[in-house]
């Protein structure tokens, strides 16, 4: 297939369309090479040519019919028209049609047609001209960004431009709204995820055609409409009321805050200070009911404060360093209220990748359950004390059981691994083994296996906490993986201390009762991780 890519901005590879054009092209050319189809791909970067504007001669149609008078490189476009079997004209948005450079390219197809006046088959307008050439077979894609905030409604001189050319839904369409923010990289999260989706539609196109589902996809806005033109108004760095020019830092200030989303106010007002280190500049943010709005004269109380250098948290902001990693080389610190930090997805959406576990970030896939791994266990604990064969029936068929949870949920090692044990030790007392002897072991089997994990890559209690802080890329937060290998630690220790004691009461006349107290210091140890997973984040944040 030879393909035949235009880029028609006058920033040429600069461009944010050019962006998605690239990330288009990429899902092509990949989809071709699974199926072994070679693929040739010419650009041309219209800023690089030279080519003037037609002359409205009309001597390539009677004095030199298909050949062009002016000498420039329009010559090259033609025969590069002629020669792809896809073309994919690239551009942004500019005074609602085309930038000015591809539309003298535009002009300049004239020798490509014939002068004679034919009925027009394009579905738009009356009259047409014949193709010169044979152009049937070849296939056209057009990918735009513009500056709106939305792409509906500002593309109708494009789709008239290019309905006359080609025919009405004769060509694929990629039309964004929001461009400006691909040259941003504080909303590179949302950017990226939107050019997967280009990617995704140029595979499948390459296939056949772009999937409804893929296009609705295309078809979101990439923030809503008050989030953007908030974010853009801030952008330009002047004093709403004053006119007056701002800081860098202000405008970064504003830009963060117009991210922020109100539906996610709490129910009372959030005051978030910035406060940069390295510039010695001070802001506030106010997250209220009706949205946000940045201070500079400190006239309120913070709820959260952040003390740093502004070269981090814009580093942090467009994804160069995780801001958790950030927070444990105490590269910033934060006082007050750490819940701010915790959901601050949930607060700015894209605005930055997280600073610290948000509790609010949904995972599509199927998530760990830790009643998975207990219930077996407390099963055999409660039931084996009290009788024998029906308790370790009972902890059998628990485990049993648990296969039937893997359909709606994710299985780990020590889901595998506590079914293993479990059953082991049930078919062991019911073999004969002595229960004073065997539910000590269990214990010991259970909190050796937490304290074994706190020495793995992945310590056990994270593979079910990372639910609530972002699924599996909260594994990528040292915060939150060093927080849960203390408690996974902390844990064995319990597990360790309950086997000695299990030992000694099961020799007592109250040892039916062993699995009922064995749960009072697990429900305070409970409450303490609980606490735990707060405090000590806070305590590392605020630098302590």
């Amino acid at each position: 297939m030879n393909i035949l890519v235009i880029n028609g901005s006058p920033k040429g590879t600069g461009s944010n369309t050019w962006k998605l054009t690239t990330a288009f092209l990429e899902g092509i050319k990949q989809s071709l090479s699974e199926t072994g189809v070679a693929a040739e791909i010419e650009e041309l970067q219209v800023n690089r040519l030279d080519i003037n504007p037609c002359l409205g001669c009309f001597s390539c149609w009677n004095k030199t019919p298909g050949q062009c008078c002016i000498q420039d490189d329009m010559q090259q476009v033609i025969s590069r028209l002629l020669w792809a079997d896809l073309t994919i004209w690239s551009f942004p948005l500019y005074y609602y049609t085309v930038p000015g450079g591809l539309k003298n390219l535009i002009d300049r197809q004239l020798p490509m047609v014939l002068p004679f006046m034919v009925e027009n088959e394009s579905g738009r307008g009356n009259g047409s001209h014949p193709s010169r050439y044979d152009m049937s077979g070849k296939k056209t894609v057009v990918i735009s960004t513009c500056g709106f905030y939305t792409a509906e409604g500002n593309y109708d001189g494009i789709y008239s431009l290019f309905d006359h050319e080609y025919g009405k839904n004769q060509y694929t369409a990629i039309f964004c709204g929001q461009g400006e923010l691909f040259r941003v990289p504080e909303v590179s999260a949302r950017t990226n995820e939107y050019l997967s989706y280009v990617n995704q539609a140029g595979q499948e196109y390459a296939r056949g055609g772009i999937s409804q589902q893929t296009q609705s996809k295309l078809d979101q806005l990439l923030f809503p409409k008050e989030t953007f033109e908030a974010w853009a108004d801030a952008s330009w760095g002047i004093d709403p009321e004053t006119s007056a020019k701002e800081s860098d830092t202000l405008i970064f200030t504003r830009q963060i805050a117009a991210l922020y989303q109100k539906d996610s106010y709490p129910g009372k007002d959030l005051v978030l200070e910035m406060c940069y280190t390295d510039v010695n500049e001070c802001y506030q943010i106010l997250l209220g009911k009706e949205g946000s709005k940045v201070y500079t004269d400190h006239s309120l109380t913070a709820t959260t404060r952040i003390e740093t250098p502004v070269t981090v948290w814009r580093s942090i902001a467009a994804g160069e360093i995780r801001g958790d990693e950030a927070m444990m080389q105490q590269l910033y610190k934060v006082k007050g209220d750490f819940n701010l930090m915790l959901n601050w997805d949930h607060y700015f959406g894209s605005a930055a990748p997280k600073a610290a576990p948000s509790a609010h970030t949904e995972s599509s896939q199927k998530e760990t359950n830790m009643s998975i791994l207990l219930i077996p266990w407390i099963v055999l604990w409660a039931a084996a004390a009290i009788d024998r064969h029906w308790g370790c029936l009972a902890s059998i068929t628990a485990c049993a059981l648990i296969p039937l949870f893997f359909y709606q949920n994710k299985k780990t090692i020590y889901d595998i691994l506590t079914g293993t044990l479990v059953t082991g030790v049930s078919i062991a007392i019911l073999s004969g083994a002595p229960v004073g002897l065997m539910l000590p072991l269990s214990y010991l089997a259970f909190g050796v296996m937490w304290l074994f994990s706190c020495f793995v890559k992945i310590p056990l209690t994270a593979h079910y906490s990372k639910n609530g802080y972002g699924g599996e890329d909260a594994l990528k937060n040292p915060l939150f993986m060093k927080t849960n290998r203390i408690l996974t630690m902390l844990w064995g220790i319990l597990y360790l201390f309950t086997t000695v004691f299990t030992w000694f009461f099961m020799k007592t006349s109250y040892s039916s009762l062993t699995g009922l107290i064995n749960s009072v210091l697990p429900v305070f140890m409970g409450i303490f991780t609980v606490w735990f997973q707060k405090w000590y984040p806070a305590k590392v944040a605020r630098g302590d």
